[in-house]
């Protein structure tokens, strides 16, 4: 690629914003180089589902509201991501053929807006955001920018792929399970799951649910500016985070004091993880010790005590995803309106009683409050690998119910614990192994302390920086 679309493309959000506000380039002249880059990447990768390059032309021509991101082309995942008067699939193939309008915008949405995002269309995602790889019947694969034969992992993986191919710097992604955390481990990127009650899910979600959402980025300083630009409370939250001290961007500056860091090398079933990722947290345990903190062989025994139940509360939410399909088609579900696993992922929902759910959500809050009493015994974060295994070739999910069940363990073994307590956490992109795949780590903080989270990832991005490490895909 020539001209701005070459010059911008490992360029991150802030900097691509700063071109706009200094006069260098316009919006309109951004939004055009992204659509270059997409034209020209996404045939390969496939991250980007819709277009909306015509609308996004016309938001980039008139004048944007004067935030953060002013002029910055974005894109939105196909799920979680309501936007008016555009379609959202959630990765099934009945509603892209039904292709139906938003209402309105989500609160977030709307906050992207006000930063000065120009939305130009959406991410692939699993069907449903169910699984930790992004291979919808509806839409096909979305593959790996660092290796075209692996998985971007899911659910939020054309965010991150769309990301770490410099189509656009920075994406929406939400975070159910792990799913903005896995596909940043997957891709090289870096990904941040606020804690719960810190992103509005209004109008239609449910923030004292397990999802969140934010986004993927390359550069922490994004992920700060972000977080700065869409958090804090909408009308009729019930969960609010405690507010920050002070806004996320001023934590990027200062190395912060030395902290107790506990670390975590095997699932919390005790189970061993791939050498590769065993090698990657010890290698980050190693960093984080030359930078003054202290590291040591330690993890919230409760983790342990993760199981079915908490399964159950974390998928919670598909049953939503499945009312809303049934209503849109005017008619009770069929196995031939969605893709095996899920068909059967719905049927054992349909089995599950008003008092079983209920004992879960109990179940929950007791891991909940045992795991975070961890943090407040002395440790400050905890660091893991992000997932088990690194990036799995493309078709490892099939449609059997029980090898998915079994490939899906080792991805999310390290991230849904902490959707269930509602903490926060964040993959950081510090290692690749021999084959060149990207290999994330897992820093955990205690609940609403975001902070400390970027303060860290911005310490060890300046030790060890990975934004100008760029795919060479085959």
């Amino acid at each position: 690629m020539h001209g701005l679309a070459g010059e911008t493309q490992w360029m991150d959000a802030t900097a691509q914003a700063r071109l706009v506000a200094s006069g260098e380039v316009t919006a309109v002249e951004l939004l055009e180089a992204a659509v270059e880059r997409v034209k020209v990447l996404d045939p390969a990768v496939n991250a980007v589902v819709m277009e909306w390059f015509d609308q996004a032309r016309a938001v980039a021509a008139d004048p944007l509201p004067p935030g953060p991101f002013r002029g910055v082309p974005f894109l939105l995942k196909d799920f979680m991501a309501a936007c008016a008067g555009q379609p959202m699939s959630n990765g099934n193939h009945r509603l892209r053929e039904l292709a139906l309008a938003s209402p309105t915008d989500s609160t977030l949405v709307r906050r992207f807006r006000a930063a000065g995002l120009v939305i130009a269309g959406r991410t692939n995602t699993p069907e449903f955001a169910s699984q930790p790889t992004t291979e919808p019947a509806a839409w096909g694969a979305t593959r790996n920018p660092w290796n075209l034969g692996h998985s971007t992992g899911g659910s939020s993986g054309g965010a991150a792929a769309a990301v770490a191919a410099g189509m656009v710097p920075v994406a929406h992604a939400s975070d159910g399970s792990g799913s903005i955390r896995i596909p940043a481990a997957c891709c090289g990127v870096l990904g941040l799951k606020p804690s719960r009650g810190r992103i509005s899910a209004g109008p239609f979600g449910d923030e004292a649910g397990p999802g969140v959402e934010l986004c993927v980025s390359r550069t922490v300083r994004d992920t700060a500016a972000m977080l700065d630009a869409v958090s804090g409370p909408g009308v009729g939250d019930l969960v609010v985070a405690p507010a920050p001290r002070r806004p996320y961007v001023e934590e990027l500056a200062a190395d912060p004091a030395p902290l107790r860091i506990g670390l975590l090398d095997r699932t919390p079933a005790g189970d061993a993880v791939d050498p590769d990722c065993r090698e990657a947290v010890y290698a980050a345990a190693a960093l984080l010790e030359e930078l003054g903190h202290r590291v040591e062989v330690d993890r919230p025994a409760a983790l342990a005590e993760a199981d079915e139940r908490m399964a159950l509360v974390a998928t919670s939410p598909m049953a939503n995803s499945f009312k809303q399909l049934a209503d849109a088609l005017g008619r009770d579900l069929t196995a031939a309106d969605m893709e095996p696993v899920t068909w059967s992922r719905y049927q054992a929902g349909r089995r599950v009683s008003a008092a079983e759910y209920a004992q879960a959500l109990a179940a929950c809050a007791g891991f909940r409050r045992r795991v975070q009493q961890w943090w407040t015994e002395g440790f400050d974060l905890l660091l893991t690998p992000t997932t088990s295994r690194p990036a799995a070739p493309i078709g490892s999910f099939g449609d059997d119910v029980h090898q998915v069940d079994e490939l899906t363990d080792g991805y999310i073994a390290f991230t849904r614990p902490f959707n269930i307590t509602g903490q926060p956490a964040v993959s950081v992109p510090l290692h690749w192994n021999g084959a060149g795949l990207p290999i994330g780590v897992q820093l955990v903080a205690g609940y609403g302390r975001e902070d400390v989270l970027i303060a860290v990832a911005a310490q060890l991005e300046r030790a060890r920086p990975w934004a100008g490490r760029t795919p060479s895909p085959e």
